[in-house]
């Protein structure tokens, strides 16, 4: 990984995941200078593999995101670990400062932050996030088929959740932890998939030592311990985005209610110009080959968009060097 910095590109990329290597890969086989910047934090760290990406199904997150750096560095791009503090506006782009004090000029920028998972305060929960603890059945179904999961309710995509997750199980128990209490409807829905329905604060995940491996006790506050091998939860989503609030442009709430994010057109356009998100800093549900195709699709975008501006550019030179031919 390159460590070293220019004083200006053509565009940097916050953010090193699918989405950002992927948008800086499109730019740097454009031919334009770009600096990727990642904080190293990635969000799927502690799964075992990514799924339902075709050609690389399976492959450990820190074996893709190597593979990336890699592919964007041969075509000369370049990618730094840091963090970003800052970003302000500067004609004719943006200065973009990192933790250590250095910062760096861009005519464009592509933020792909990502996000963070805002997790229920439930002892055990976190240090099983990624594992027996999941939160996207498209992500981690399969490794779970046939198991009994639990949900543990804690918003409005709660429900979905389960009904999605009986598509793997047969066995699911839904729990409305925070007050995601089904209304009538979604009893129904639950009861005719049947999912049954446990209620009552959950205290703790402990784990529980069972005949041929081990599994999960989902404790409640009455002191019930129901036994499950895996558990779901939707956690509430944010963008990472605090570094963008000196250009005006902020995190807002999701129409869906999961989460905040950073608005954008279908190419990652945001309402700030030269500013570009692609991946679960805009879309908090996009998977990594969802976040990799937002990320290809916005450096496209970009580099458009700087053609676009070279050849006004080279224009009013051109007529400007007529002009004074002509006066000659």
């Amino acid at each position: 990984m390159t460590q070293e910095m220019n004083s200006s590109y053509d565009a940097v990329v916050i953010g090193g995941g699918s989405a950002g290597l992927s948008g800086a890969l499109m730019l740097a086989r454009s031919r334009r200078s770009v600096l990727v910047i990642d904080a190293g934090r990635p969000r799927n760290a502690p799964a075992e593999g990514v799924h339902g990406l075709l050609g690389r199904e399976g492959t450990p997150p820190g074996e893709l995101l190597e593979r990336g750096r890699a592919e964007v560095v041969g075509y000369g791009g370049q990618v730094v670990t840091g963090e970003v503090t800052a970003v302000h506006a500067q004609k004719p782009g943006f200065v973009v400062t990192l933790a250590d004090g250095s910062s760096v000029a861009a005519r464009r920028l592509l933020v792909t932050a990502g996000l963070v998972d805002e997790l229920p305060d439930v002892p055990g929960l976190r240090e099983r996030w990624g594992g027996d603890v999941l939160h996207c059945p498209y992500c981690h179904g399969w490794e779970v088929r046939d198991r009994a999961i639990g949900v543990l309710a804690t918003g409005p995509m709660s429900v979905h959740q389960a009904l999605l997750l009986r598509q793997w199980s047969q066995d699911v128990t839904y729990f409305p932890h925070t007050g995601a209490e089904p209304d009538a409807e979604q009893a129904e829905q639950l009861a005719a998939r049947g999912i049954r329905i446990v209620r009552g604060e959950v205290t703790a995940l402990e784990p529980l030592e069972i005949i041929g491996g081990r599994t999960l006790g989902v404790r409640l506050a009455d002191g019930r311990s129901i036994s499950r091998e895996a558990v779901a939860v939707a956690p509430r989503m944010v963008a990472r985005a605090g570094f963008l609030t000196d250009l005006g442009l902020r995190a807002v709430d999701h129409q869906s209610g999961m989460g905040q994010h950073i608005p954008a057109d279908a190419v990652g356009r945001t309402e700030v110009p030269g500013v570009w998100v692609a991946g679960n800093v805009t879309d908090l549900s996009a998977q990594v080959h969802t976040a990799a195709a937002q990320g290809a699709v916005a450096g496209a975008q970009i580099n458009a968009e700087l053609v676009a501006e070279e050849t006004r550019d080279a224009v009013a030179e051109h007529r400007a060097q007529g002009a004074v031919s002509s006066g000659a």
